[in-house]
């Protein structure tokens, strides 16, 4: 398959270029590269728009960016990946690395992921502070639902941490079979992955509830997910800033029944922690 390389110049903070990237995303682009100037960015021949990515920067009037596009033929994705992915700890207790690395007996819990072109390495802030709640909780004989899932990176940790009934779900095809051989990977046979959006969520009711996606699907979705909410459920939302979308996501769970506990914040991004 033939991809556009998007060649971005980025004279700014870490947190524009996350926010840029996290942008692009969501905009059919599907594999970055990290730069000295900036990053580099794929997206296949037959999706790109240009005028999307003129639409896009002009929403970031006050970052100093450029770019140009060239035409890739064929590439290694692999080797994309396996130059950019670093293995990553989140606290003292969990390891997340790819299969590429050398293992870490002495933490707690250990991840494989072949992050493929599926986002959820752990490396994103979002990921990272989900990451972090659920270390701080509970999850023994739990129920989780985990939308969104990506790599299936939450919903491996979640059974590692004593869920025996997981649900993780995502609209994407390739995250899909990510998750999937990743939950190989990592022996974790309890979870069952599911292709779809809030429709696909099984007519039955969690423990708890992780959703690492973005403020507009979040919105969308989050009726949806006080159905699916047993009494006390605990639901764990990141893909948003703090500023100003974790309040506009605050109000709508807090009318749906959700009550705001806590929130984690890191360059720009939240993570917040609910109570049903």
């Amino acid at each position: 398959m033939d991809y556009k390389e998007l060649v971005v110049r980025l004279n700014g903070e870490d947190y524009q270029r996350d926010m840029l990237i996290y942008s692009l995303g969501e905009i059919g682009f599907d594999t970055f590269e990290e730069t000295d100037e900036g990053f580099k960015a794929y997206i296949p021949e037959k999706d790109f728009d240009e005028n999307s990515i003129k639409n896009l920067l002009n929403s970031f009037p006050d970052t100093d960016v450029s770019y140009r596009v060239e035409h890739v033929a064929q590439k290694n994705w692999n080797e994309v990946w396996e130059s950019n992915f670093e293995p990553i700890s989140i606290g003292s207790e969990c390891y997340v690395r790819a299969t590429f690395h050398q293992p870490r007996p002495e933490f707690k819990h250990e991840i494989v992921i072949d992050p493929k072109m599926a986002f959820g390495t752990g490396h994103h802030q979002t990921t990272a502070m989900m990451m972090e709640f659920m270390l701080e909780e509970s999850f023994e004989d739990k129920s989780v639902l985990d939308m969104g899932c990506g790599t299936g990176i939450l919903a491996i940790l979640a059974q590692k941490l004593g869920s025996k009934d997981l649900v993780a779900i995502d609209n994407d095809e390739l995250c899909l079979q990510s998750t999937i051989e990743n939950s190989t990977l990592n022996h974790a046979d309890k979870i069952l992955a599911l292709c779809g959006s809030k429709e696909v969520i099984p007519d039955r009711k969690f423990d708890i509830i992780l959703a690492n996606i973005n403020r507009n699907i979040l919105l969308d979705q989050l009726a949806r997910y006080s159905e699916a909410a047993l009494p006390n459920n605990l639901m764990f939302l990141s893909g948003f800033y703090e500023e100003p979308d974790m309040e506009i996501i605050v109000n709508k769970a807090a009318s749906l029944g959700f009550k705001y506990k806590s929130h984690k914040s890191l360059a720009k991004w939240a993570a917040v922690k609910f109570v049903y």
